[in-house]
């Protein structure tokens, strides 16, 4: 059974609707871009910085995530960060991303923004003319600082609007909820650009109810603790809000104390919209096909619940109603 879903998995098409591009920064490409710019790591080797990739919670997974970020300095830079992650999903089969990336992070090193975005920008457009993989590019905001640097953040983004098709809010979720937010979200929403916000991992359900009613959210990133909310999974499920929940990530950060905890197969039963994706990969132990191994292999995962977490990331993503239909089709085909 379990080799019949991997085979399966393997050759299904796939959308990723929750990756942080700086989260795919390799080990070897932090130390390739610290010599190409002269940067100072505080790790004498790739197997020392792969060493400090243990982390006990969110907030110790950010705080080497944003020292790595100090290597990405140039377009080039930022090119290679995308392109090397598109060349890797290509091989697990995936046709559509929906990344992530991190501004203020990189604005307060002093690197513009028109610089992430034509680096970004650029190897999504080759890696959609080459290697077939569509995109759409998130802005997200920082939870972590205040709600004025995300409004001069988006003011900055308004001459990019036509190479951004949404906005995020990530980083430290305790003790920042999305109702922090409300006021640059309202002007993300006049845009007319879909939004999205990470709730309900480390925060409590309450944060999931302010994204919904407060923020007007479009899909949620995560959500397991969703579920310790019996009326917020009857909102979920009437609304049909799709969550991008992230199985290895979850077991990182301790957010589940085992893969045999994963609440992925739970969700699915009571009718939740969950998807499978790899949020943050080279800190996290595995991309796409990485991810759908360890559900496979550690949960009661069912031909039918394959075949609807491929479905549920096609239909909950962005992707225009005629290529939502055609990716469809193909995932459906490979189930027939």
């Amino acid at each position: 059974m379990k080799s019949e879903l991997l085979e399966l998995a393997e050759k299904m098409p796939k959308a990723e609707l929750h990756l942080h591009i700086e989260g795919s920064l390799e080990p070897e490409l932090v130390f390739k871009l610290a010599k190409r710019n002269n940067v100072r790591l505080n790790y004498a080797s790739v197997d020392e910085l792969k060493a400090a990739y243990s982390f006990n919670n969110l907030q110790e997974f950010l705080d080497v995530y944003y020292a790595g970020m100090s290597v990405l300095l140039t377009e080039d830079d930022f090119y290679d960060l995308t392109w090397a992650y598109l060349k890797r999903v290509h091989e697990d089969r995936v046709v559509h991303v929906e990344i992530f990336f991190d501004p203020q992070a990189h604005l307060e090193r002093g690197v513009p923004l028109s610089i992430q975005l034509a680096g970004i920008h650029g190897a999504l457009e080759a890696g959609k003319a080459t290697l077939g993989i569509s995109y759409r590019l998130i802005l997200s905001f920082l939870r972590h600082l205040s709600e004025e640097s995300a409004l001069e953040t988006l003011q900055l983004a308004r001459p990019y609007l036509n190479q951004l098709d949404g906005f995020g809010l990530d980083s430290s979720e305790k003790g920042h909820p999305p109702e922090k937010f409300a006021r640059v979200f309202a002007e993300c929403k006049k845009l007319g650009k879909p939004i999205t916000v990470h709730a309900g991992e480390e925060g409590p359900p309450e944060y999931v109810w302010q994204a919904l009613d407060q923020l007007e959210v479009d899909r949620i990133d995560h959500g397991n603790r969703a579920l310790e909310d019996d009326a917020l999974v009857q909102r979920l499920v009437a609304t049909g809000q799709t969550l991008t929940v992230c199985p290895l990530s979850n077991l990182k950060l301790c957010v589940v104390d085992s893969m045999q905890d994963h609440p992925l197969v739970t969700m699915l039963e009571k009718g939740l919209k969950a998807t499978v994706n790899s949020d943050d990969p080279a800190y996290f132990g595995g991309y796409m096909m990485d991810n759908y191994r360890a559900v496979i292999d550690q949960l009661p995962l069912t031909r039918e619940h394959l075949h609807q977490l491929a479905r549920n990331a096609f239909a909950g993503s962005w992707l225009s109603e005629a290529d939502k239909k055609k990716h469809l089709a193909e995932v459906d085909a490979v189930f027939s």
